[in-house]
């Protein structure tokens, strides 16, 4: 079986561009281009083996992590998964931070502690990230407990895969969140895979959202691919839960273009036809935005360029700055330790 593309791209949304604003539509663009080369350039040096983490890239998912991150403010927390990257930056993240994180140094925002599946920045509201599947789930839902008590008037967000609805914790949150009307919303990123297992061959073949919508939370669908919609999407799900409707859970449909972790693509070894990942990799998040907005005069070839050519050097700065920073010593190792 294929997983095939059911969206419709950018089509009709032509009408919607003065309730987004040229500004802050070149904006989304910028934020999505710096991730995928962002995540290019750790692709194309893991195999220095200066970075000693386990990795999970975003490439292909860039328009799910800006789309959703851009619904929040600030103050609003932000629970992740084990494929961590896109949600960081997405909310704002340092790229120092985190590339020094990811070469295990002192100054990472972890502290050399967490590594690539477990960036926690809370300069940012990136609350906690889990390599346990669903494994933030239940975290985040007491997050939001905590949040209506104290009359914060915040919003909780979680990403997770569609690996993690699998899990018991996930019902367990979602009945949890609903009984109390909480202040969440649950994220899934529906990619198809889990690890290299197809949808087909670990649930049975149902309706993600209608399975959300059990539970009695508020549940739509929405096309991963495109940034416009994930975020007007999200955005209404934040004022919603702010005029006390409780729950939000959203399924984003997207595509990882590369491997579950590591670098480069594992298509070849037969779980999933490199013809799926090819016709996905039309859709390409990036570029059919990129497009859509230069049809529609909004973006030039040259801005794009220039926007590249600044990212470059972010990213190398960001590199050079992670290499050169300090390793831990021996005595940082009793520090953030909880002991009774």
């Amino acid at each position: 079986m294929r997983y095939t593309y059911e969206g419709n791209g950018y089509k009709g949304w032509e009408k919607n561009l003065d309730f987004f604003g040229k500004d802050f539509l070149v904006e989304l663009f910028y934020k999505m281009l710096r991730i995928r080369m962002i995540e290019e350039e750790i692709e194309g040096r893991y195999h220095d083996d200066f970075m000693k983490t386990p990795i999970h890239l975003v490439i292909g998912q860039e328009a799910t992590a800006v789309g959703a991150c851009s619904a929040l403010k600030y103050s609003d927390l932000l629970y992740s998964g084990h494929r961590t990257h896109g949600a960081y930056l997405g909310k704002g993240g340092d790229l120092k931070k985190m590339l020094s994180e990811m070469h295990c140094k002192s100054n990472g925002c972890v502290g050399s502690r967490g590594g690539s599946m477990h960036l926690i920045d809370p300069d940012v509201g990136m609350a906690w990230s889990s390599a346990i599947v669903g494994g933030a789930l239940p975290i985040a839902t007491g997050a939001a407990l905590a949040s209506q008590v104290r009359k914060e008037n915040n919003v909780i967000m979680v990403f997770l895969g569609d690996g993690g609805t699998e899990e018991g914790v996930c019902s367990e949150s979602l009945n949890f969140a609903a009984l109390k009307k909480l202040p969440i919303i649950f994220f899934c990123e529906n990619n198809f895979y889990s690890v290299q297992s197809p949808l087909q061959t670990r649930q049975p073949k149902r309706d993600i959202v209608r399975w959300a919508e059990g539970h009695d939370v508020n549940a739509i669908a929405v096309d991963g691919t495109n940034v416009l919609d994930v975020y007007k999407t999200a955005r209404n799900a934040v004022e919603d839960i702010k005029n006390g409707s409780g729950p939000w859970f959203i399924e984003a449909k997207v595509y990882r273009f590369r491997a579950h972790g590591g670098a480069g693509d594992d298509s070849k070894t037969g779980y999933r036809d490199i013809k799926e990942r090819e016709a996905w990799e039309k859709q390409c998040p990036v570029n059919s935005y990129s497009s859509f907005l230069m049809r529609n005069n909004i973006l030039a070839n040259q801005q794009r360029l220039d926007m590249e050519r600044k990212i470059k050097i972010e990213i190398k700065d960001a590199f050079d700055f992670a290499l050169n920073s300090p390793e831990p010593q021996k005595t940082d190792l009793y520090q953030f330790v909880y002991a009774d």
